[in-house]
């Protein structure tokens, strides 16, 4: 396998884990601190962005020699970074409160109410 398919995998890989993390660290932050909404999820893409900027700095120093140049460590696998993440924190994020029991019930519409 050559050096941007290795690079392609581990963020595929980084993304699924980041997402599973985001997903724990939400649940965490919403049960210990008491945060919820916009601040949970914007602590979500700062760990997202976190994660990828760390694995960009040590895929650069380890793949460096391999690549013709440094911008394609940077861009490759970006977008499957990104939607890999976003899949697995809500698939984790739902799982979590499933198992918790802390799914909240859904509003009945008003319309509904008039009947």
């Amino acid at each position: 396998m050559n050096a941007i398919k290795t690079v392609y995998w581990l963020r595929v890989l980084l993304g699924i884990a980041s997402g599973v993390i985001s997903a724990v660290v939400s649940r965490l932050l919403e049960l210990k601190i008491g945060l919820d909404g916009t601040s949970v999820i914007l602590y979500s893409i700062t760990l997202a962005l976190l994660v990828y900027l760390i694995s960009f700095r040590l895929l650069k120093i380890k793949f460096q020699d391999k690549v013709a140049t440094p911008s394609k460590i940077t861009m490759t696998g970006i977008g499957i970074y990104f939607i890999s993440w976003l899949a697995f924190y809500i698939l984790a994020y739902t799982f979590i409160l499933a198992a918790t029991n802390s799914i909240p019930p859904t509003a009945t519409p008003d319309i509904l109410l008039m009947l």
